[in-house]
């Protein structure tokens, strides 16, 4: 299959977890991905949800990405991340280890109630963090795809399936490509 759609799904989420917009990714913008989705969960700012949450994202930069940065490095540019997000398709191991990381520490921000899992409303806003201009049709129809046993919820296997989904498939159809929301570049399967 094509790189095209992996290349456009890993383009999307640069160009989102860019909080500040300046074409690097860095420890500040965890901070203010952090911020943002302490907000759309309805923490207010300077809380200790906040602080929890923040000290979660920075937890992201400084163990998923920083280590894989050349020594002395505190940011990382558009085509690095491609590339090393990129490899993670072809080293399945690696990206369950890395991705799945990621997917438990957004899991523990996502769920609200602490129940271990995710509904609807708890995918929204914490996608809307994110994804500011998300509206909640498109995150009720990314949700359906990503609920795959269709019981209202995410599990947490499903929720980590998502992330590692969108992150390195290159399948169209795979339920993943609509973690942002709509399945970047590819078609969706289920329009007749």
């Amino acid at each position: 299959m094509s790189d095209d759609l992996l290349i456009a799904k890993i383009s999307h989420g640069f160009d989102h977890l860019d909080a500040d917009g300046d074409g690097r990714l860095t420890e500040h913008d965890h901070v203010l991905m952090g911020q943002s989705v302490a907000r759309a969960l309805g923490h207010p700012a300077g809380s200790a949800e906040e602080q929890r949450i923040v000290g979660a994202y920075v937890a992201i930069w400084r163990e998923l990405h920083l280590p894989y940065l050349p020594a002395g490095a505190q940011e990382m540019g558009r085509a690095e991340f491609l590339a090393s997000t990129a490899s993670l398709a072809d080293d399945p191991e690696a990206a369950e280890a890395t991705l799945g990381a990621l997917a438990r520490a957004f899991l523990a921000v996502a769920d609200a109630d602490g129940n271990g899992r995710v509904d609807a409303d708890e995918f929204f806003a914490f996608q809307r963090g994110h994804f500011p201009q998300l509206r909640r049709s498109e995150a009720d129809t990314a949700f359906a795809h990503l609920d795959r046993d269709g019981d209202g919820e995410l599990s947490a296997a499903e929720f980590e399936r998502a992330i590692v989904e969108y992150w390195t498939s290159r399948d169209p159809a795979a339920p993943g490509n609509w973690w942002a929301g709509s399945p970047q570049g590819a078609p969706d399967p289920t329009a007749s």
